[in-house]
């Protein structure tokens, strides 16, 4: 008889599919909470295992050592697999992904380094580790490596190259290789001729490692892809994103070694967007829309190629003469448009005013530095300061306030100085009552 747990186990089996969002096979769902195999041992287990681990990472060293490559990396994996986390079993992992390195299967190599940086990232082998992943990568990227002198072709798909750059990335993305692991898989996108992926990737490049040499060159080929896009189809969208991308790198690389070649790209972008805007203004111009024509007309003006500006500007002289009210309604940046049409036009228009008032052209005049005019600063005058009484003439010269008259007592007393014997002043006298009057005085 079946227990009646066992009915339950397909129905929690779909609600662990519906939580993690993929299938879970019934059979795989009880695995799902089984305990890894590795256990972290005691302090005395330990200590136990850290010499047994040791002698045989002795065994292995000395066993690679007399050319006993094969014997060498079983022993490496027994202690990986036997004493996890003795230190001899980090060794013994990036000893063992070295002479799987040897071989010819680069993937197995790159996976080999990869199981070592995931269970052992605080090991001081790990950068060198993510720098042997690069070098694979590297070399799967060219196609091909040499063993022994021998060109040996490699099979690997470009989204198994690109899966050891990004993983490279994921190990280390702050590290030195991360910036050009993410620009060797834009390479291998241009190489493809997958435009799009390989813009996005140098684009990662620029956004992620600005301050980085592998930056700058990105930006140019991220217009050199567009560049040559734009060559191949009339899109003019892949003309825009050229001269933005050199312009970029323009000005953020004035004086590098691809100013020069930025700079000459550029004139050609604007040779060729000039060339496109006359071609949609002759077509505008032939189907009676002058204003659109004007429009375009300008636009080619703008890139400023002397074939094209001065054709530009011819059909916009003709096009003001025949039509000169679209023009008018045409919205144009001021700074770069170069029409001028002719005076007697401007004084026929009804919109025309004159030139600006004097007060106005003043006011757009940029400022200027004071010349010697007989500027002279105003000068300064004395306030009048209180006086005391019978000084009227003034207190003498280095003095606010005349001296003090010594028969005038001061307002404050001033303390004696320290050490000074006190005065003692008597009181004035007190004057004698006057004798009483006589009775007989007092009658008269």
């Amino acid at each position: 008889m079946i227990p009646t747990a066992l009915y339950r186990i397909p129905a929690l089996a779909a609600a662990v599919t519906c939580f993690f969002g993929a299938q879970v096979p019934a059979h795989g769902f009880l695995n799902l909470f089984k305990k890894s195999g590795k256990v972290a041992p005691s302090q005395s287990e330990r200590q136990t295992q850290e010499v047994a681990a040791s002698a045989m990472l002795s065994e292995a060293r000395e066993a690679e050592a007399t050319g006993a490559a094969g014997r060498a990396e079983k022993i490496y994996a027994s202690i990986v697999k036997q004493y996890p986390f003795t230190n001899s079993a980090s060794e013994a992992a990036y000893s063992r992904a070295l002479i799987v390195r040897q071989g010819s299967q680069l993937q197995d190599a790159f996976d080999a380094f990869q199981s070592f940086i995931s269970d052992y990232r605080q090991s001081p082998r790990f950068a060198d580790a993510v720098r042997q992943q690069f070098e694979i990568a590297e070399e799967a990227k060219g196609g091909k490596k040499q063993k022994n002198f021998i060109v040996v072709p490699m099979k690997l798909g470009t989204t198994d190259v690109v899966s050891m750059y990004q993983t490279v990335i994921q190990n280390a993305p702050y590290g030195k290789l991360a910036p050009l692991a993410q620009f060797s898989i834009a390479e291998i996108y241009q190489e493809e001729g997958s435009k799009d992926l390989a813009v996005a990737a140098y684009q990662g490049v620029v956004d992620k490692y600005p301050s980085t040499t592998q930056a700058s060159e990105a930006q140019f080929r991220i217009g050199s892809i567009s560049r040559v896009a734009a060559q191949k189809s009339e899109d003019g969208g892949n003309l825009t994103s050229t001269r933005d991308a050199l312009t970029s790198y323009v000005a953020t690389n004035p004086s590098g070694e691809r100013a020069s070649e930025a700079q000459a790209m550029l004139q050609q972008v604007d040779s060729a967007q000039a060339g496109e805007s006359l071609k949609i203004a002759k077509f505008y111009e032939k189907s009676g829309k002058t204003k659109a024509a004007a429009i375009y007309y300008n636009e080619a003006l703008k890139f400023g190629t002397s074939e094209a500006s001065d054709e530009a500007r011819a059909r916009l002289s003709a096009l003001a003469q025949s039509d000169p009210a679209a023009l008018a309604d045409t919205k144009v940046n001021a700074a770069n448009d170069f029409t001028v049409p002719a005076a007697s036009d401007l004084r026929n228009r009804d919109d025309y005013v004159g030139p600006p008032s004097p007060e106005l052209a003043r006011l757009s005049e940029k400022p200027k530095m004071r010349a010697d005019d007989g500027f002279k600063p105003i000068p300064l005058q004395e306030p009048k300061l209180p006086l005391r009484s019978g000084s009227e003439a003034g207190p003498a010269a280095g003095s606010l306030l005349p001296p003090a008259d010594p028969s005038k007592p001061m307002l404050l007393p001033v303390p004696p100085a320290p050490g000074t014997p006190t005065l003692v002043v008597p009181p004035p006298p007190v004057p004698p009552a006057p004798a009483p009057v006589p009775e007989s005085e007092k009658k008269n």
